[in-house]
């Protein structure tokens, strides 16, 4: 496992993963409708965390599981660990997995004591994502209940490209943990099985502090990698990404193909 590349959190560019489909998710506001066929599922049966995502309470603390703050994150072979910073504050708000041409963002959120987020979540998003012209639809995923989604945006030639992604969400004991494939995993079921196991070996930190629901649970930069990093080369920078509050359409994983 290769770790870490660090790079800036990016609201506005789109990424290569190798595939002629843009990869790239949508702003929305935080007063999304949440009407439309995805938009009618409000609740969900508990999923069966048995072979996770877990809580820290379900594993050891020394497991090997690499200590992000609020994510424990396992390696895999041929996986790149990339964390992404808001610069403005030097915030660590995401970390993403890559498997040769998929990715894998994850960030974990509070979430009340009476019960999940996911339900309410998947619906905003597939609410702003039709509303701008794109697809979602729910599936029945190897970890409950699932958003596959299309957003349309322009190519360079001008004709319009649909970036693809599969949006996971699991609900845990006063956590939320979302993932978001990007790349061929986000169209191909094979090339996703890795970071999914990747998703289900994750562990939830979410600690005792009283938090707002929806509240981006605190991560950090790992002790060898505390030190600033220089910015990788060639990479295109872009503002801060917000973390107040769960946004699904905060820029998901960027990967950039070397020819």
């Amino acid at each position: 496992m290769s770790i870490f590349r660090r790079r800036k959190a990016d609201a506005e560019t789109a990424a290569d993963a190798g595939t002629e489909t843009d990869l790239a998710t949508a702003d929305a506001t935080e007063d999304a409708a949440t009407d439309g066929d995805a938009a009618e599922v409000t609740s969900d049966a508990p999923v069966d965390r048995s072979t996770g995502p877990f809580d820290a309470t379900e594993v050891a603390d020394d497991d090997g599981r690499l200590d992000l703050g609020a994510l424990r994150i396992r390696g895999s072979e041929g996986m790149e660990l990339r964390l992404e910073i808001d610069q403005e504050q030097q915030h660590v708000v995401a970390a993403t997995a890559v498997i040769g041409e998929s990715a894998l963002q994850m960030q974990a959120f509070a979430a009340p004591r009476s019960g999940g987020v996911w339900a309410d979540i998947r619906s905003e998003i597939a609410t702003a994502i039709e509303t701008q012209g794109g697809t979602a639809d729910l599936d029945d995923g190897p970890l409950g209940t699932e958003l596959r989604t299309r957003m349309p945006s322009a190519g360079p030639d001008g004709r319009t490209v649909f970036a693809p992604a599969r949006f996971l969400g699991v609900d845990g004991p006063r956590w939320f943990l979302r993932g978001v494939i990007s790349g061929r995993g986000a169209i191909d079921d094979d090339a996703a099985a890795p970071l999914l196991d990747v998703f289900r070996e994750t562990v939830v930190v979410r600690g005792s502090d009283p938090m707002a629901p929806r509240e981006l649970l605190p991560l950090r930069l790992p002790q060898e990698e505390a030190a600033p990093m220089p910015d990788v080369p060639g990479e295109e920078q872009a503002g801060p990404t917000s973390t107040d509050d769960l946004n699904p359409f905060e820029r998901g994983p960027e990967i950039t193909e070397v020819r």
